[in-house]
């Protein structure tokens, strides 16, 4: 085991479910486009789906930033953006988030052999 050496940061965790009706690829061109827009803000590190293995209708979706604060304040001035509003409208039918938890980056980590 060694401690990580990473500049930390934080990992924000949702369960997404496709409401029915719907499918992953219809949530996922809003997913892309919101994303882009929010990645352009500072702090942003990245946005990711993984597609569980046997499963049509959920997602997890981890979104990375440099902070807590950062990330705060990015969606604070994101919230009336007319175009994340708008992609916001398009989703809501299509999904529902669980958040499951705010992480800190690993202090902990056993690398591969």
């Amino acid at each position: 085991m060694r401690f990580a050496n990473t500049v930390p940061g934080m990992k924000y965790i949702f369960e997404v479910t496709i409401n029915p009706g719907w499918r992953i690829e219809d949530y996922v061109k809003v997913w892309q486009a919101e994303s882009e827009i929010i990645q352009r803000e500072p702090g942003a590190r990245g946005t990711m789906l993984h597609r569980p293995v046997n499963q049509s209708d959920r997602l997890l979706a981890i979104a990375t930033w440099e902070s807590k604060a950062l990330r705060d304040a990015a969606l604070e001035r994101l919230k009336n953006d007319p175009e994340i509003v708008k992609l916001r409208r398009r989703r809501e039918p299509i999904v529902t988030f669980r958040l499951i938890g705010e992480f800190e980056d690993p202090e902990w980590i056993v690398p591969a052999s």
